[in-house]
């Protein structure tokens, strides 16, 4: 399986220059013939940082029929690859909800699914709300048995639970799942400077924290590999920085290995084929 995820720095309610950016970087990209997924970050075209209902409102797309989805169908069948992206959602009902969400499409330009973040992170909850299932786990078109998530899925719910109860990786561990994805907006604790001091070298503290957020997978893996791909965004929004660092993860056999990760401040397109050796081992296996 060949798995691609698009790091990119939007700027926030830019939804067209965005757009022409994650073009742009594809375009540039040697995509394989045979890429099974595309996987952009979490609200990739709108950019993240809305501190309210009215912010966030002009940017709002119906479920699953808004211009992400319909760039995702058209990117999909141009490549004829599974493609996964976020969007803020707004529901047609009455009253209608908002959501953070991420529709997912099959290679043919069909809607396989639509997510709703379940944890919602502080920025969240100034005009989304929860989730109506907790995380998604199951088939998913040609990928098989796989659990998504947002960025924050993977914390300690509302950061208050037990740092133990693993929620998001415990559900991919009870789904049986072979692949997990997490498109994110992940934020560094890095200053601009810092960030921008070698923008291509990953930040491994987050890459660190990441890991460390799977450990029931780590400690329960047996001979069948478990894919991770957690796919951030990278760049700066009003006062917020990006850690950026895309990574894809094996774990097997108690051991956790890097296929490889993008920069802090690197957009670019990450090609990752599974079949391949993973380049780094994080931690060895039993």
């Amino acid at each position: 399986m060949k798995i691609a995820c698009l790091q990119f720095a939007p700027e926030l309610g830019k939804v067209q220059e965005n757009i022409r950016k994650a073009d742009e970087i594809l375009q540039k990209t040697q995509v394989p013939l045979k890429l099974d997924w595309l996987v952009l970050p979490e609200m990739a075209f709108s950019g993240y940082d809305f501190h309210s209902l009215e912010e966030v409102q002009p940017f709002l797309e119906p479920t699953t029929s808004g211009i992400t989805t319909q760039w995702a169908i058209q990117v999909a069948l141009h490549y004829k690859c599974h493609v996964t992206v976020g969007y803020p959602e707004i529901t047609t009902t009455t009253p209608p909800t908002q959501y953070n969400s991420t529709v997912t499409v099959s290679p043919s330009g069909v809607v396989l699914t639509n997510y709703r973040k379940t944890f919602l992170y502080y920025t969240d909850e100034t005009w989304s709300a929860e989730g109506d299932k907790r995380f998604f786990s199951g088939p998913l078109g040609g990928l098989g048995n796989v659990t998504l998530g947002i960025c924050m899925d993977i914390n300690p719910y509302k950061f208050t639970a037990p740092w133990e109860d693993y929620e998001f990786a415990n559900a991919a561990l009870q789904s049986s799942s072979e692949l997990v994805c997490v498109s994110m907006a992940w934020l560094a604790h890095l200053t601009p400077t810092e960030i921008m001091t070698n923008p291509t070298q990953a930040d491994f503290a987050t890459v660190a924290y990441w890991v460390e957020r799977f450990q029931p997978l780590v400690e329960k893996a047996g001979e069948q590999p478990i894919y991770v791909v957690l796919a951030n965004r990278c760049g700066m929004e009003k006062a917020v920085v990006y850690a950026g660092s895309t990574t894809v993860l094996k774990i097997e056999g108690g051991g956790v290995s890097l296929y490889e990760t993008l920069g802090k401040f690197e957009e670019k397109c990450l090609v990752v084929d599974l079949n391949e050796r993973p380049k780094f081992q994080v931690r060895s296996g039993r």
